[in-house]
This record gives C-alpha cells, sequence and structure tokens, in this order.
C-alpha cells in the first residue's frame, strides 16, 4: 500500500498536491462551521437516570433553559437604576421565547445585602428550536446590556455554550500565532534551510484543516464539545509536525546516498512511511478506548482524534512526498559524518544506560512511581466558572455574584422529579433534604422538586443530596438529574467501563507492537515503561490543579479537583504520543538487530540514529502543547500540561534511560516470541525492514 501511495504522489505530483489545496480549503471554509455548533454538555450519558430526567423534563416542562445577567457596581437603591432595571424587565417579558423575568427588588434573594449588585435572571419557554432559542436569548441579552452600569454580565445556559465556543475559536488562533513561528524557528535550526522548515508547517496545516473538517462533520450527528476545538487542533498540529520531521531527516539521510529525488521519496517512504504508519494506528488505537464509554462527548473526541490522525497521517505519506518531488531537489542532503559521529551524545546515554541498567531502573522507576502518587487522591467535576479565565463574560458574572451574594447563590439545583404514584411522605422527606427547596407541578401528574445544594454546583455535598435522594425513594417513581447527577453517573460510568477500555487499548497496542517487532516482550516492556510516564505526568497535572501547587505560575488556581474531560483525554492521547516515539525508536534498533544480530550493539544503534528526531519531535509538540496553554482554560491547560510533561518526560528519561536499560537486561531475549506467532509474524508480520542500499553495506 505504501508503495502505491508514493508511486501516486511521485507521478502525478501537481494532482495530489492540488487535491490536497482542496481540502484545506474545506477545512478552513467549510469546517470552521463548527465553532457555531459547540456544546458545553460534557457530563451527558446516554441511558442513565439523569438524562432520562432531562429528556423528560425536555418534553413536558413549559419552562425551558435561563440565562442569567447581574448589574454591580452602583447601589440598587437608586432611582434612575431602579427605573431602568424596571423598563428592561418589562422589554425582555415581550420578547417571543422568553417565559418569565422576575422583578428583582420584589422578589427574594435577587437583590445583594451590601446593597451593590443585583441578579436578573430570565427563564426561556421549553420546546423552542435552536433558532428560536438563539434569537431570543441574543434579544434578551441586548435589551439588559443596555441598563448603564459600571457592570452588567449576562451568561449562563445558551449563551454559555456561544461564549465558550467564542473563547475556544480564538485561543486557537492566538495558539497558531504562537506556536507556529517557534516551530518554524526550530524547523530551521535542525534543518538549516527554509525549505525543508517550511514542509511540516505545511503537512501541519493540513492537520488543522483536517481537525476542523473532521469535527463538522461530526457535529451533524452529534453534539460536539467546546473542549474538542483545542485538543484536536494541538494534536493535529503536533502530529503533523512529528510525521513530517522524521519523514523529512530520513529523505535528507537517504539524498546522500543518491541524487535522484524520486528514488531518495521511494525510498523515504518505505522506510520511514512505516513508521508513520504504524505510529498513526497506534495512536487512533490508543483513542479506541474512548469509544468503549457510552458519553457522547468521550465518544466523539474519540472519533474526531483519531480522525485528525489518519489525516495527518496520509498527509506525510502523500502529500509530503509530492512536495518533495517538486522541491526535494533543492533540500540540502544531510551532512557527511565520520563512522560514530553521527549521534554520539545518544550513543553515550545509551551506553551508560545500558553499562548501569540496575542503577538506572531502580533510581528512574521508584522517581516516576513518587510523581504518580497524587493521582491515588484523583477527584473530578464538571466545574464552573472559575475554570475560566477572568476575562471572560461567563467568570465576571460569577464573580460578581461571589463577591455580593452569599455563598450557592445562582448554583444549579438538584432537580428531582417525583413521577405519577409517588406517595406523600416520600415526597416530603426529599422536600426535607433543604430547606429552600421549591416545587413545581408539571403536565400529566409529575412535580419537580429543586433542591438547593449548600457550596459548588457539583461539590460533595451536591454529589451526597443527590444520594441521599436516591437512597430514600426506595422503588417510587423518582429520579434525579442536574448538574450533580449527571456527574454522579458520569463517574459511575468511568468506573464501569474504564476496565474494558484499558483491555481494549491495551490489546490492540500489543497486537500493533508485536506486528511491528514479532516479539511478545516488547510490546509488555513497552506498555509498563509508558504507563510509568504517563503515571508521572498526570500525577503533576493533579498536584498542580487540584492541590494547587504552582497553578499561579500557569495563570490557574487549585479548584479542588480536576475536570472531568482533562483525565480520560490525557491517558487516551498520552498514551499513544508514547507510543509514536517508541515507534521511532524501535524502527531503527530493529534495522541493527536484522542487519548485524548484535542486541546491544542494536540498542545503542537504534537511540544513536533516532534520538535526535525523538528529542527534536518531543520539543516541537512540547511547544505547541504550550502555545494551547496560554489561553487560560483550565481544562484545556490541564489537558496541554499533561500531554507536555507525558511528551517530555516519555522522550527524555522512559525513551533515553528506560528503554535501553531494559532492552539490554532482557538480551536477546528482547526479540523472543513462541515458534507459532514467529510463524504468523514472518507471513503476516509488517516492520521497518532495512533500505537495500544498507543490506548490501552490512553484508558486505
Amino acid at each position: 500500500m505504501l508503495s502505491s501511495l508514493a508511486r501516486a504522489a511521485t507521478r502525478r505530483p501537481l494532482t495530489v498536491i492540488l487535491l490536497w489545496v482542496l481540502f484545506l480549503l474545506l477545512g478552513f471554509g467549510l469546517g470552521t462551521g463548527v465553532f457555531a455548533r459547540l456544546s458545553d454538555n460534557v457530563p451527558e450519558v446516554p441511558g442513565t437516570e439523569s438524562e432520562h430526567a432531562a429528556q423528560y423534563l425536555d418534553r413536558t416542562d413549559p419552562t425551558g433553559e435561563s440565562i442569567t445577567s447581574v448589574v454591580a457596581g452602583v447601589a440598587v437603591s437608586d432611582p434612575a437604576l431602579r427605573r431602568q432595571v424596571e423598563r428592561a424587565v418589562a422589554d425582555v417579558r415581550g420578547i417571543a421565547g422568553v417565559a418569565a423575568v422576575p422583578d428583582p427588588y420584589t422578589t427574594r434573594g435577587l437583590t445583594a445585602e451590601d446593597g451593590r449588585a443585583l441578579i436578573l435572571p430570565v427563564t426561556l419557554k421549553g420546546g423552542l428550536g435552536d433558532d428560536a432559542e438563539e434569537r431570543a436569548v441574543d434579544a434578551a441579552t441586548d435589551r439588559i446590556k443596555q441598563i448603564e452600569a459600571p457592570r452588567v454580565h449576562v451568561s449562563g445556559g445558551p449563551l454559555l455554550g456561544k461564549q465558550l465556543g467564542e473563547r475556544a475559536q480564538q485561543d486557537v488562533k492566538n495558539a497558531e500565532l504562537i506556536s507556529l513561528p517557534v516551530v518554524l524557528a526550530l524547523l530551521l535550526v535542525v534543518f538549516g534551510g527554509l525549505r525543508a522548515a517550511a514542509l511540516p508547517l505545511v503537512i501541519a496545516a493540513s492537520g488543522v484543516a483536517g481537525a476542523f473538517l473532521a469535527l463538522f462533520g461530526f457535529s451533524q450527528v452529534t453534539d460536539i464539545s467546546v473542549y474538542a476545538i483545542q485538543v484536536t487542533t494541538m494534536l493535529g498540529l503536533g502530529l503533523a509536525v512529528d510525521y513530517a520531521l522524521l519523514m523529512l531527516v530520513r529523505f535528507r539521510e537517504e539524498r546522500r546516498h543518491t541524487s535522484d529525488v524520486v528514488e531518495a521519496v521511494h525510498r523515504t517512504v518505505a522506510a520511514a512511511g512505516r513508521t508513520v504508519m504504524f505510529s498513526g494506528l497506534t495512536v487512533a488505537v490508543s483513542l479506541t478506548g474512548l469509544l468503549v464509554f457510552p458519553s457522547v462527548f468521550l465518544r466523539s473526541m474519540g472519533l474526531a482524534v483519531a480522525a485528525v490522525v489518519v489525516i495527518d497521517m496520509l498527509a506525510a505519506v502523500t502529500l509530503l512526498p509530492a512536495l518533495l518531488v517538486k522541491f526535494g531537489a533543492k533540500i540540502a542532503p544531510a551532512k557527511e559524518r565520520q563512522e560514530g559521529e553521527e549521534g554520539r551524545f545518544f550513543a553515550r546515554v545509551a551506553r551508560f544506560a545500558a553499562r548501569r541498567r540496575v542503577a538506572v531502573l531502580v533510581t528512574v522507576v521508584p522517581a516516576l512511581l513518587v510523581l504518580a502518587l497524587p493521582v491515588t487522591g484523583m477527584k473530578i467535576e464538571i466545574g464552573d466558572a472559575t475554570q475560566l479565565p477572568t476575562s471572560t463574560e461567563a467568570r465576571q458574572l460569577y464573580d460578581t455574584v461571589d463577591a455580593h451574594f452569599p455563598a450557592g447563590t445562582g448554583v444549579s439545583p438538584v432537580t428531582v422529579l417525583l413521577g405519577p404514584g409517588t406517595d406523600t411522605a416520600t415526597a416530603d422527606r426529599i422536600r426535607a433534604l433543604s430547606p429552600s427547596a421549591e416545587t413545581r407541578e408539571l403536565p400529566g401528574g409529575a412535580t419537580v422538586v429543586n433542591l438547593q445544594p449548600p457550596g459548588r454546583v457539583d461539590g460533595a455535598r451536591a454529589t451526597a443530596l443527590v444520594e441521599q435522594v436516591r437512597g430514600l425513594r426506595g422503588d417510587r417513581p423518582v429520579q434525579v438529574t442536574g448538574p450533580a447527577a449527571r456527574l454522579v453517573d458520569f463517574r459511575a460510568m468511568l468506573s464501569e467501563r474504564a476496565p474494558w477500555a484499558a483491555v481494549t487499548v491495551l490489546a490492540g497496542i500489543f497486537v500493533l507492537l508485536f506486528a511491528f517487532t514479532g516479539s511478545v516482550l516488547i510490546p509488555l516492556r513497552t506498555i509498563v515503561t509508558t504507563l510509568l510516564s504517563l503515571g508521572a505526568a498526570l500525577g503533576v497535572v493533579v498536584w498542580v490543579f487540584q492541590e494547587g501547587h504552582l497553578a499561579g505560575a500557569l495563570g490557574a488556581e487549585g479548584l479542588g479537583a480536576l475536570s472531568l474531560t482533562a483525565p480520560p483525554l490525557i491517558v487516551a492521547i498520552a498514551f499513544g504520543l508514547a507510543m509514536d516515539y517508541e515507534l521511532f525508536i524501535l524502527a531503527r534498533m530493529r534495522e541493527a538487530w536484522l542487519a548485524t544480530g548484535d542486541h546491544q550493539e542494536a540498542v545503542v544503534t537504534g537511540l544513536r540514529r533516532s534520538g535526535r528526531v525523538v528529542t527534536c519531535a518531543a520539543l516541537l509538540l512540547a511547544v505547541v502543547f504550550g502555545a494551547f496553554m496560554t489561553g487560560g482554560f483550565s481544562p484545556i491547560l490541564q489537558i496541554g500540561l499533561g500531554l507536555t510533561l507525558a511528551v517530555l518526560i516519555d522522550a527524555t528519561v522512559v525513551r533515553m534511560l528506560l528503554v535501553p536499560a531494559t532492552m539490554t537486561l532482557l538480551g536477546r531475549r528482547a526479540w523472543w516470541s513462541p515458534k507459532p506467532l514467529r510463524r504468523a509474524h514472518e507471513r503476516f508480520g509488517l516492520s521497518e525492514e532495512p533500505a537495500p542500499r544498507e543490506r548490501a553495506t552490512t553484508n558486505a
């Protein structure tokens, strides 16, 4: 297949380039429409109690979602302000699609005790279509914003999703503006020429376009989370640079031995292209674990990110060869180096780790385990506006309410749906759980009881309230929904499905690594060392964002828990990226092993030939992830820090020290497999074989 792709790219390079240009136009044109379709409904899990109750309310409740506004910075008793607010209330009540707007001056709890702020909630009618809801929200927001006061903030409900989408779009633009010039500068240092340095950025642009187009396609059939934009874009950008870097380094090596550019491209695709293909497959397989979860968010993220990985892989083995055919003659070959000079530093590191293998293991492994310790106390929550930068509208509303009103004001309630037939005693016990319980009847005989939780919307006391209701109801037709209930159900879903996701991913990775190496011990060793680096990275994320250590240095704060989006995405993506670098190194080790049969020298040679590429790729990927951490949105900061640390730890400590130490410790047994599996690999396995020139050289 790779040979066919290489021939197609070299025979008709202009056709291939034009097809990719069309793809770029679609991605940056049609694909960017996804920004208007983003959702903040991350914790929804189809089939759960909280989701069933929410769907019932959507069908039967005459009232729908609500938005919240706060007016502050002036005495609310000021006659001029009161006249403005009363006129605004009257005008918003008359907007089509608005169900209710209470008067903050006559409704308890809507004016602050300090007299310097008031809350103006707007409840929409139920059953509104998307367009009608958007028109109602926009009209209400515009009218409230006309109130003349030092601070007027509006957010919540459907407006929050829109604000988050706008923030996501701005963060992506800023990250690209920061990362691309830095990446170009680093590539100039690596290649020493503008043409070679620019080609990875062309592939990176394809990855970003692919991210937009894939997300837009998925948005037609399912909800796409606001987090998806940054995550898929950062991964698409980073992996594209990684793959292009690997291909270009190999191309420049091949150019040392042939003046025929087309032949050099064929050799590059035949050798490095196999590594790119397996790398893309391993990252994609790592993401299949997300498909095991019934969560719409996790499944859509898994599919979207896997699609982006495949697009990056295809761009690297089709678009890049076509560009090399057209412009490769002007790219300087790699410099000739004396025997032993190339990768001398990495060879020394490999020999050190091989000689001191026991010392390396007893030093590095405990250190990584210590970094991973905070994972044992990890907590996840949906989170509230404190996850957002202080410059955002939603965060400003939250901070203003927090400064002027009692704790818990504006927190979404635990919503209890009492079905027809619920006895009075059960209903009374449930209402008694909250002193401020509110009750309303629904068409059809059902009753809604809103229990106001103390503290945060999804804090320990809110989730405990959910568990209390479920413990009291017995066999009565009572269901619980709301953010806290969704979090409880999401956590239960993770606990139930996580083992199956782990088995799916580990089995897939084992099969791919066996197909690549023909060994059963190397996949096991790889999985163990990768889990060590992944645990260390996730432990640091918990230490920073949950416990609050050094969070201020990143423009964040300790929140007492991680965003429920961060751990599954960090684990899935970082595991795939770790396999990425493992394959870079194993490909070179296997080349040397097949050519010489000397196991220890194969370990040193593999690291000597791949160490520079792995280090450069990790640094470039860290730059990309780091750029996305400038937006200040806590979930993205958590994911960005986790992936950055995972990449750097894996590419340095694990791949440079643990890999040679463990490979040397295993000796020739590292390449062992039972005879039946060995025969299966000889027949069906795929690996990066030595190029014909290299075999001739080593056999001479």
